[in-house]
């Protein structure tokens, strides 16, 4: 049974091959993503300047944010996908276009293939930022711009200079291919690394939030990484906390 449960599925999206195997899909998938991944929270943001039962949930109350950093952060990201991504995933689709098995994977490989990739990709994030904290130059250079603000909010997720969005883009979409995982695989961990990327930021402690999930602080999430923000020599790793407790960067409060 486990065998044939995502086959229904898997059967629907290769109905739409044309569009799975477009050179083009990869940016529209990521971009398409993130914003419906930024969507809830930004309704969030514009429900909590009326009610104060839900600014409570607010890890900075007192940060606000204006039209002209929303438009700052929709225009940077555009910027990065259209003019970086675009042309790096249209050479990619030329050289080794895509294929689409006719089976899916069982439910538990699925499942065990997009954990694995996500703690390599965290692996992968905690590494390159802590590099970029401890080099002065390559702060300065290279992740300074998603420094430009203090608090987080949805959008801010992407808001990073060029060389920043295409490092943590090959991580996240190198290592699946890397590791042979089926398409459908890959598109559950995409999907997966997006929604936990922007609730990294969303800015707000709510109750259903993931971190909330996991027993003895194994998983920072959002207040985790809005600590970061606050005081940059902390909490480098984006999502778990085994490596920020190894090396003594971890900061709860």
């Amino acid at each position: 049974m486990k065998m044939m449960m995502l086959q229904p599925l898997w059967d629907l999206l290769r109905g739409h091959s044309s569009l799975l195997l477009s050179p083009l899909f990869p940016v529209l998938f990521s971009l398409g993503g993130y914003l419906t991944c930024c969507l809830p929270y930004l309704l969030l943001d514009l429900l909590a300047l009326r009610w104060a039962s839900l600014r409570r949930y607010k890890l900075q109350p007192q940060s606000s944010i204006s039209w002209a950093s929303v438009r700052s952060c929709l225009s940077l990201t555009l910027y990065n996908h259209l003019v970086f991504l675009l042309p790096i995933t249209l050479l990619h689709g030329y050289l080794s276009p895509a294929h689409l098995p006719a089976q899916a994977p069982p439910l538990p490989r699925l499942l065990a293939q997009v954990f694995v990739c996500l703690l390599l990709f965290d692996f992968q994030s905690f590494t390159w930022h802590l590099l970029h904290h401890r080099v002065p130059w390559l702060y300065r250079t290279f992740h300074k711009v998603h420094h430009s603000s203090s608090s987080t909010w949805a959008l801010t997720t992407e808001a990073t200079g060029a060389m920043e969005t295409l490092s943590l883009g090959f991580f996240s979409g190198c290592t699946p291919v890397l590791l042979g995982l089926h398409p459908l695989s890959q598109l559950g961990f995409f999907l997966l690394n997006i929604w936990l990327s922007v609730e990294d930021h969303c800015g707000y402690d709510l109750p259903w939030a993931t971190h909330r999930l996991f027993p003895l602080h194994l998983y920072g999430g959002a207040p985790h990484h809005d600590l970061h923000h606050l005081n940059s020599s902390c909490n480098y790793a984006p999502y778990f906390t085994h490596w920020d407790r190894l090396i003594g960067t971890l900061q709860t409060r």
